[in-house]
């Protein structure tokens, strides 16, 4: 080969080599994960839900619905999760910051942040080229170094706490004294029109269309406020579902259980889950407390049905430049439906909801200033057929749908081997061929969906591999066809009790008599897997409810110190003022006496 023709021949190969990465690139999968807040196991149409959801639905339609995927009993431990693809205590987020007991406070695995090494699916996508944005709910810390644009977001509007309100910037609890809200890492104010549905979605929208001229694909992470608390959503949407829930929970529960068994959701015949015996019965209620109550299901439904419309309304906005086609979705929920009702919190949360201008009236129920929620009792018939809901390691708190659809993904696709939340991140990985290490990252303990996805394995776990979960105390150890599970206070009586779950997944039948050996042997498992991710243990007599409100006393303590100081001070000075004219008084008499 002479000179000119091995120039020539180098010159073709490198421009082969230049467009050969510039098509694999442009053939490179955007990713968009959606995270529902709160959303039962059958909350979406597509699994059974009242609520219209036919964005969801359509993208369940395209892609794989997963009927067996398990997540966290918590908000902040699941999204560690699903961002990091790591075991929630290994991320350094063990439970949530509301129940956190002192002695548990900045320990390694309950910072309530993600610590050093633990690397988001932002980070990974970032070093492969992909431009990154987050929207919605962040709640993983807002300390220097701890907001999205330091765990490799490019663009982010985001909330750092459990929940606020949807309508305007004011916080739900007395935890917060504000709604922390912050775009790319700076504190920031809400618009006058703000919705939290609406902001979020079109927020997402405008990151896009600035870079819409880019080549690079794109990570988008839009995290809803929906359906936490406070339940809120327009008149129009709530008034839409007044009737559907006007029969009571327990007839929502009864249909959720049947629509379970038509969908093989759970096997024909199972049985329902049992019923807490604290919870309210319907019939016990007036006809204005039952009318009260539905309405509040009413504006959970209505708060779904709107999300989902501006969900539809992105995913418009990606089909009208062509990115559609080539991006994979994801839906799921951060843990089951939530039952806390703050209304109820007593004389302090009271006087704290009126200070906010929070109401709780008929008429105006979830709309702005107003605090509606679903409270244990719809909560328990949204988590139908599972046990229990939000905050427990029942079916009804850990069972969460799972959706995925896009390139590399089978259409109209059922898959029911058991999944968990850290799967999530190592399988969009593989979908998109991104594998750019990152120096000194922590690994992965979930795996990639694929080989289970493309039908090369009924189950990625195998019969005799161990999967724990534990946030709280709420713990559960998942072997095969068993699962031990433990329930702590108000609900929950701290007893580990054992369960085939593809039989019996309502959780009604303890086999531990039956099975002794098998019990012992995922009671040996779950210690193990406690001391490998540092499971700290928890005081005895633990209430998670109680928890929260003595944190929530510490908080008022500390947001009202410059108050307290200055009232003890007063105290002070005036009880001193006091006791020097009693001792004048009492010197004045001594005298006279002498005299």
């Amino acid at each position: 080969m002479s000179k000119l023709q091995f120039f020539s021949y180098s010159i073709v190969t490198l421009f082969w080599a230049f467009a050969g990465s510039a098509l694999a690139a442009a053939e490179q999968p955007n990713v968009v994960v959606i995270l529902v807040d709160d959303a039962a196991l059958m909350d979406f149409g597509v699994f059974g839900g009242e609520a219209s959801t036919p964005t969801i639905d359509a993208l369940a339609k395209e892609g794989v619905m997963f009927t067996r995927h398990r997540t966290t009993p918590f908000c902040a431990p699941s999204r560690a999760m699903l961002l990091t693809g790591m075991d929630n205590h290994l991320a350094g987020v063990g439970t949530i910051s509301e129940v956190l007991p002192p002695h548990h406070r900045d320990q390694p695995g309950y910072t309530i942040t993600l610590e050093p090494g633990v690397k988001t699916l932002a980070d990974r996508f970032k070093k492969a080229g992909y431009r990154t944005y987050m929207t919605g709910k962040w709640n993983l810390g807002h300390d220097e170094g701890e907001l999205p644009n330091h765990h490799g977001f490019d663009r982010s509007f985001v909330l750092d706490a459990t929940g606020a309100d949807n309508w305007e910037k004011k916080p739900y609890l007395p935890m917060y004294q504000t709604a922390p809200w912050f775009e790319d890492g700076e504190p920031v104010e809400l618009p006058e029109d703000f919705y939290s549905s609406t902001f979020i979605a079109e927020r997402m929208t405008e990151y896009l269309r600035e870079d819409e001229d880019s080549d690079s694909p794109f990570f988008a992470y839009v995290a809803f406020m929906a359906v936490h608390l406070p339940v809120q959503a327009p008149r129009e949407y709530t008034e839409k579902y007044i009737e559907t829930y006007s029969g009571g929970w327990d007839a929502i529960r009864h249909a959720r259980w049947e629509r379970a068994q038509e969908l093989g959701l759970i096997p024909a015949g199972a049985t329902l889950a049992a019923k807490p015996d604290s919870l309210r019965e319907w019939d016990a209620l007036s006809e204005d407390q039952q009318a009260f109550a539905a309405k509040n299901m009413a504006v959970n439904a209505g708060m779904l049905d709107i999300m989902d419309v501006e969900l539809g309304k992105l995913l418009d906005y990606l089909k009208s430049t062509g990115d559609y086609e080539n991006t994979i979705f994801v839906v799921t929920s951060d843990n089951g439906p939530e039952a806390g009702d703050p209304r109820g919190g007593g004389a302090i949360v009271e006087r704290w909801m009126k200070s906010q201008g929070y109401t709780y009236e008929y008429d105006t129920l979830g709309e702005k200033g107003s605090y509606a929620a679903i409270g244990p009792e719809w909560a328990n018939a949204a988590a139908g057929p599972g046990h229990l809901f939000k905050f427990h390691a029942g079916g009804g708190g850990l069972r969460v749908p799972l959706i995925m659809s896009g390139p590399g993904l089978p259409q109209e696709s059922r898959l029911d081997g058991f999944t968990i939340m850290a799967d999530v991140a190592p399988t969009l990985l593989e979908l998109a061929g991104v594998s750019a290490p990152l120096s000194n990252s922590k690994p992965m303990t979930g795996r990639s969906l694929m080989p289970l996805i493309v039908g090369d394995v009924d189950a990625i776990y195998g019969n005799d591999e161990p999967v724990g979960i534990e946030s709280s105390g709420k713990s559960a150890l998942f072997l095969g066809e068993y699962k031990l599970v433990r329930n702590l206070a108000p609900f929950g009586d701290d007893i580990w009790r054992l369960y085939n779950i593809n039989e019996d997944p309502g959780e009604s039948t303890d086999l531990s008599e039956q099975l002794p050996k098998i019990k012992q042997r995922l009671l040996h498992e779950y210690r193990l897997y406690a001391n490998r991710v540092g499971v700290l243990e928890l005081p005895a007599g633990f209430d998670v409810q109680q928890q929260i409100g003595r944190n929530v006393i510490r908080k008022q303590i500390g947001f009202n110190r410059g108050w307290i100081l200055g009232g003890v001070i007063l105290f002070g000075v005036i009880s001193f003022v006091i006791l020097r004219k009693i001792l004048r008084i009492v010197h004045h008499f001594r005298n006279r006496k002498q005299t």
